[in-house]
């Protein structure tokens, strides 16, 4: 077993207890980018713990350039030291997906040359689409090895060549985002087409309600999002704590017996899209009651009816929904899975190969997922493999309700998202062992 790992154990199937949940990290990311192109007027408060969010922020406060005009040259910093337009420093980002799609818009309209790379994953995860919008506007950015993928040489302080361009909607809505985000730094401003079906709408809608908060006022008509060239208000930009943490209590407490569970911050009028696992868990019996400041959570007895599941507009739920079908022989049908594959790692790939140890199979037919637990058993040991992927860790993690013994790889993994996870699973029972 490797140091690093984490054998998760539960003595009953009871879970009670109030869990305070770190500032969601969509909402801080582009918090911040905000913040850093506002020039200082806007303030986040509340900021994530996460990894990622922690990366970016403090490559955001190096840059020390938000407020930097497009098409002007000039200086910023960088470590302390001053750079100038022809001076070039790296910028790695690690495995923080959504830092390399924001960054690249972002220092697309800075002074000075950047190198923007991550890790060995992230240098495999396309980034062509949203390149290709900004050369359109007239960024200069090129490939500094694979064409379509980071790492990227970025020259800033680009001439706008246009304020039209069009940008695919079933892809990423990162893509999306990143462009939404500096739309109002651009002289001419910005007139997005999204071409066909737009995934993860919840978080492009995000993005125009946080913008909109820091000043920054948007149309949206058909398909076509505009944002004018305007300036960002004196604002502060509060957090709200991660739905998308929150989900992982709301699956401990469809596979517990009993739960009674109090996350506090938690509203009923969120901006983040993964605020749906409220409504996708009253399937499994958990109510969410809303007072005292947060959410209540309580298990009660309920037969399972909904066979399809489409994770289209929150697929970072999906891992979390699918285990819990599966851990409870539920046959459930899955749509909208397709930006899985080119996540943190290929999450269908990941999915099939750790139900697998249960029995339970994941079948694909074209855009549909089926679950077939007809083989379904339960081991009295299961080996958790996470493949660096965050969300594997921990949309796994709530079988150790139903499996007497489970170890999880690389334990370490959910900093990304939620450092203080398995600290939490112990205040309401759980038993994390580390060798």
């Amino acid at each position: 077993m490797s140091s690093n790992n984490i054998i998760l154990t539960k003595k009953d199937k009871t879970a009670n207890g109030t869990i305070q949940l770190t500032g969601s990290k969509s909402e801080c990311n582009r918090a911040l980018v905000i913040e850093a192109l506002s020039g200082g007027r806007v303030k986040v408060k509340n900021l994530s713990d996460a990894a990622d969010t922690v990366t970016l922020a403090g490559i955001l406060k190096e840059s020390e350039s938000g407020s930097q005009e497009v098409g002007k040259s000039g200086s910023s910093t960088a470590n302390g030291q001053l750079l100038t337009a022809s001076q070039s420093r790296t910028v790695n980002i690690g495995p923080a997906g959504t830092a390399m799609r924001f960054l690249t818009a972002y220092f697309a309209l800075q002074p000075g040359e950047v190198l923007l790379t991550g890790t060995e994953r992230m240098k495999q995860r396309p980034i062509g689409i949203l390149v290709d919008a900004l050369r359109k506007l007239g960024a200069n950015i090129t490939y500094a090895q694979k064409d379509g993928f980071p790492p990227l040489q970025i020259s800033g302080g680009f001439e706008q060549q246009t304020n039209q361009i069009g940008i695919k909607g079933d892809i990423s809505s990162q893509y999306i985002t990143a462009l939404l985000l500096i739309a109002a730094k651009l002289p001419q401003g910005l007139e997005l087409h999204i071409e066909g079906e737009l995934t993860s709408r919840p978080y492009v809608e995000m993005t125009l309600a946080m913008l909109k908060q820091a000043g920054i006022q948007h149309t949206w008509q058909g398909n076509v999002i505009s944002i004018a060239n305007q300036e960002f208000s004196e604002t502060s930009l509060p957090v709200e704590p991660d739905w998308s943490a929150a989900s992982y209590w709301y699956a401990i407490s469809a596979l517990a017996d009993e739960a009674e569970l109090f996350l506090p911050g938690l509203t009923s009028y969120s901006l983040q899209g993964d605020s749906v696992i409220t409504e996708i868990m009253a399937n499994f019996g958990i109510t969410s009651q809303f007072k005292d400041g947060g959410v209540h959570l309580k298990k009660e007895p309920k037969p399972i009816q909904r066979k399809i599941f489409d994770m289209k507009e929150c697929p970072d739920l999906a891992q979390t929904v699918i285990v819990v079908c599966a851990a409870l022989g539920h046959e459930a049908t899955f749509t909208g899975l397709e930006t899985l594959k080119i996540k943190e790692t290929d999450r269908v790939a990941a999915l099939q190969n750790e139900l697998g140890k249960m029995g339970v199979k994941l079948i694909e037919k074209g855009l549909v997922y089926k679950l077939d637990c007809s083989e379904k058993f339960i081991p009295e040991s299961m080996f958790i493999n996470t493949y660096e992927d965050h969300r594997m860790a921990m949309a796994f993690a709530p079988l150790a309700l139903v499996i007497p013994q489970l170890e999880i790889e690389d334990a370490q993994v959910v900093e990304k998202s939620y450092p203080a996870f398995w600290q939490d699973l112990e205040k309401v029972g759980f038993s994390p062992l580390t060798p």
